[in-house]
């Protein structure tokens, strides 16, 4: 009988994006200051960075989502200057496929760049996010 949990593809040994997107809906409905729901979405990047390695335009925009789910998890742990480089790393990826995925993107970083106080470069990417959008 299949268990279908969140770490099923993993203890196959295999890496897909569904084995990605369960890590990264794992994370998100975790407690809010559970260890767990970071590990795994720092799982989720680890495991994404492996499939965009191997076909980035298939999965480039997986890479992004699990770096801003990253991203938003440090935040949330007030840890900002750790999620930066995240976020600015999902906003180059989105920067490819653009639409919604860089206006999420965009506003992370924003929440972000907001929290360490560079509130001009947190304009600038709301600022972008809204040309995005028209």
């Amino acid at each position: 009988m299949a268990r279908n949990g969140f770490d099923d593809p993993i203890q196959r040994g295999t890496v897909g994006a569904e084995a990605v997107e369960g890590l990264l809906a794992y994370a998100q409905t975790r407690s809010r200051w559970g260890r767990a729901r970071l590990k795994r979405a720092l799982q989720a990047v680890a495991m994404s960075r492996i499939l965009a390695a191997r076909d980035p335009i298939a999965h480039s925009c997986l890479l992004a989502k699990s770096l801003r789910t990253a991203a938003t998890l440090l935040l949330l742990r007030r840890r900002p200057a750790q999620a930066l480089p995240l976020a600015e790393e999902s906003v180059a990826l989105a920067r490819g496929t653009g639409g919604a995925p860089l206006v999420v993107s965009l506003v992370c970083l924003a929440e972000i760049l907001n929290a360490l106080h560079r509130y001009g470069e947190a304009a600038d990417a709301i600022a972008e996010a809204d040309k995005v959008r028209e």
